[in-house]
């Protein structure tokens, strides 16, 4: 039995990279054509498809940056790049569980052996596609692929049960990262011209527009993470030693990137009103908390916390230079200023029914 665990395992995890790398083969070959190659080198655009799909994975890379050989790192992805493998690996990982004939006993056995093979093959493909400029973290690459197949799987045929501190936890941030895209959506209306005008610049051609446009579009959970970062007050950064949030505006030389035309031009301390929306969140899952434990309270603040850290680590890095060495949100001012805010919601929830009680006694 458990060879046919593996077997199948195996066999459904080459399904789920294929089904994700051919398309970004056709996208890199298409891109290598229209826009050409200094070497000329066939090999080019199949390691610009394994570059891709690490990248969809958020496997950074270390950068050896010409003429002068000088070091850089690129780890600020598109989170919205990570929904692609997901898709894959749900298709292969049920494919899995159907050639099984439905032995949902042995899912924990498959989601474990499917989950190693899918991290050694990124390990290998990120071996494999190594370059004298371009170099994937190897040892990123087997934790991430990992990772993101074992939670992928815990989605599919029988779902493992949801404790109530995470249920609460993630409806917390859908909440507020849900109104953080209302607020990005409307800084994109209101900024098109500016945005269009930094497109007619870059010049990009038909091919280039499309993938420009699919770039932008994948950055986008990373720029609603930005604005949420933005009114809890820790801001975010565009490039190294600079800060955006209400209380500081220090910006230098930034890409020329369309979405990046959202940008606040100055200081402003009425965005912090936007904070009292993260705050009556917390006094939101507060209540609901509330109505079974205080345990259920505390466990939900930690896993806001644990959440958090995850979206800070994902929405920020460095952009391949070291003037672009700090790009997006803080990994640990972010998640901190996120956590007090709701904590303050939630400790108002449990606070004000005790003064309550005490005025009543007197």
């Amino acid at each position: 039995m458990l060879q046919r665990v593996l077997a199948v395992s195996f066999a459904q995890v080459l399904r789920s990279v294929a089904i994700l790398l051919l398309p970004f083969a056709f996208i890199a070959l298409v891109a290598w054509t229209t826009a050409g190659s200094v070497s000329g080198n066939t090999s080019d655009p199949i390691r610009a498809a394994l570059w891709l799909w690490l990248g969809s994975h958020h496997v950074p890379f270390s950068l050896i940056l010409a003429p002068a050989s000088s070091a850089g790192f690129l780890s600020y992805l598109p989170m919205g790049a990570i929904v692609l493998p997901i898709f894959a690996i749900r298709s292969g990982f049920n494919r899995a569980l159907e050639r099984l004939h439905g032995d949902y006993h042995s899912a924990m056995v498959v989601r474990f052996s499917f989950s190693t093979f899918y991290a050694l093959i990124a390990t290998g493909l990120a071996w494999l596609s190594r370059s004298d400029g371009v170099t994937p973290v190897w040892y990123l690459a087997t934790l991430l692929a990992f990772l993101l197949a074992f939670l992928t799987s815990l989605t599919c045929g029988v779902r493992v049960k949801i404790s109530r501190p995470v249920l609460f936890a993630s409806r917390a941030l859908a909440i507020v990262l849900g109104l953080s895209f209302i607020f990005l959506s409307a800084l994109i209306f209101l900024n098109l011209k500016t945005l269009g005008n930094i497109t007619t610049v870059l010049e990009p051609g038909f091919f280039g527009g499309l993938l420009l446009f699919l770039l932008n579009v994948l950055y986008l959970p990373n720029a609603a993470v930005a604005v949420l970062s933005y009114f809890a007050g820790s801001g975010f950064a565009v490039g190294a030693e600079t800060i955006i949030s209400p209380f500081s505006h220090s910006l230098g030389t930034i890409p020329a990137f369309p979405l990046l035309a959202t940008l606040p031009t100055s200081t402003s301390r009425w965005s912090l009103f936007v904070a009292i929306g993260i705050v009556a969140t917390g006094a939101l899952f507060a209540s609901w908390a509330m109505l079974l434990r205080s345990s259920v309270l505390i466990q939900t603040i930690f896993f806001i916390a644990i959440f958090a850290a995850v979206l800070g680590y994902l929405a920020g890095g460095s952009l391949i230079t070291d003037g672009m060495g700090a790009m997006g949100v803080s990994a640990w001012k972010f998640p901190l200023a996120l956590t007090l805010e709701m904590g303050l919601g939630a400790l108002l929830i449990v606070a004000i029914p005790l003064v309550r009680v005490r005025v009543g006694r007197r």
